[in-house]
């Protein structure tokens, strides 16, 4: 699966590429997502197109008609139908996505996950907002989640940054200083 993930942001670095080229990042950032969105909620459709059973062309064909009928760019219809043709198709929600965290971060923005013993507050979340946006120099976007195993405090994730604040993690430090001793 590594593999796919890789190929999967190769081919999302290239796709926005092209649409900074022309100009084109947000608008092909929404129609990627209204695909994603029905393909989501189509399982007969995802069946038509990811299932090499029908030959690529009955795949093309489909996929273009169902992006022309989305209001698809031309650059978008040929991604496709490149994807297609090289069986990628089926990487399409991590193409999409990489696509979407590129287009973020052109624009200074990411995303972080906020994990928390116990729902937070809006002051608090805004302080950790604010914390986390000047230590990566990006407007940041927080998805916040409850987990009553971490005792108490807070793990945030930006990226590949973790920045581990819980009682769960210190507790487990200490103990592993205790038995080193």
């Amino acid at each position: 699966m590594a593999g796919s993930t890789a190929a999967a942001r190769r081919y999302a670095r290239a796709l926005f590429g092209l649409a900074s080229e022309d100009g084109s990042v947000e608008s092909t950032g929404r129609e990627l997502e209204a695909l994603a969105k029905l393909l989501a909620q189509s399982p007969v459709l995802r069946r038509a197109l990811f299932r090499p059973l029908h030959p690529a062309a009955e795949r093309r064909s489909a996929l273009r008609a169902v992006a022309e009928r989305l209001g698809s760019n031309a650059t978008l219809q040929n991604f496709y139908a490149f994807l297609v043709d090289q069986r990628r198709l089926v990487d399409f929600a991590t193409i999409c996505s990489e696509f979407q965290r590129l287009a973020a971060e052109a624009e200074g923005r990411t995303d972080a996950r906020i994990t928390s013993a116990r729902p937070l507050d809006d002051a608090t979340r805004d302080r950790l907002v604010a914390a986390l946006s000047r230590r990566t120099g990006r407007q940041v976007h927080a998805s916040l989640e409850v987990d009553p195993e971490l005792i108490g405090g807070v793990v945030a994730q930006v990226g590949d940054l973790v920045f581990d604040g819980s009682l769960r993690s210190q507790l487990a430090q200490l103990r592993m200083s205790l038995i080193k001793d």
